[in-house]
């Protein structure tokens, strides 16, 4: 396995934060690696802050090959702007890059099933691209439905989910952030791979063998 699908459990769930300490640490072992954040609405930093992280070549359009000003989701931005999302040169740009760099990790849009074109959502190009999946959770109130939601929808589209990774939006922490972690256990066979304390800048110590992590 030397790609990947970063997946959300929602909007700012620390998708790039994540995404770009995973570039760092594959890098730190002597790999090329590059993010690849198909298509964003509203700002462009996040595909910014991976091209930062990635290894020096590509460009912010290769990066990010679709972008949307419209602060919504993409296929609402898309309506908005009278401007379709062309997926098969989504997947298209992913494959030719996959040929230039050892690892490329594909950056969802805000949460796994967020509507992407007419009748596709992130998830169903999650499935074309045939990537395994590593889910970044919000560490918060709500987390326990949102991650076994996804996770389910993630085997229904016939994808392994290879992880989880905890990510706290805050340095406070409250009962549900405490006790996310053992109540998923209870749930869910996918291993938790670590926690991403606010403010990390290094990876927790996890093993995930197909990234060698």
């Amino acid at each position: 396995m030397k790609h990947a699908f970063i997946a959300g459990t929602d909007t700012d769930s620390g998708k790039t934060h994540t995404t770009c300490l995973l570039l760092a640490h594959l890098q730190q072992q002597g790999r090329s690696a590059i993010g690849f954040k198909p298509v964003c609405s509203g700002g462009r930093a996040d595909a910014q802050a991976l091209l930062t992280a990635s290894t020096e070549g590509p460009t912010l359009d290769e990066i990010n090959p679709c972008w949307f000003p419209t602060p919504l989701s993409p296929y609402t931005a898309s309506l908005m702007e009278n401007r379709p999302v062309d997926v098969p040169s989504l997947v298209a740009r992913f494959h030719a890059l996959s040929q230039q760099w050892d690892h490329v990790l594909v950056e969802g849009a805000g949460g796994w099933e967020t509507p992407l074109s007419n009748g596709s959502t992130m998830a169903d190009l999650a499935a074309t691209l045939k990537l395994p999946v590593l889910l970044v959770v919000n560490n918060r109130l709500g987390a326990l439905n949102h991650t076994l939601l996804t996770l389910r929808s993630i085997a229904a589209h016939g994808l392994p989910c290879c992880g989880i990774l905890l990510n706290h939006p805050s340095e406070e922490r409250d009962p549900a952030s405490i006790s996310n972690r053992s109540v998923l256990e209870r749930f869910t066979s996918v291993p938790i791979l670590g926690e991403i304390i606010h403010g990390a800048t290094d990876l927790p110590d996890f093993t995930w063998p197909g990234l060698q992590i």
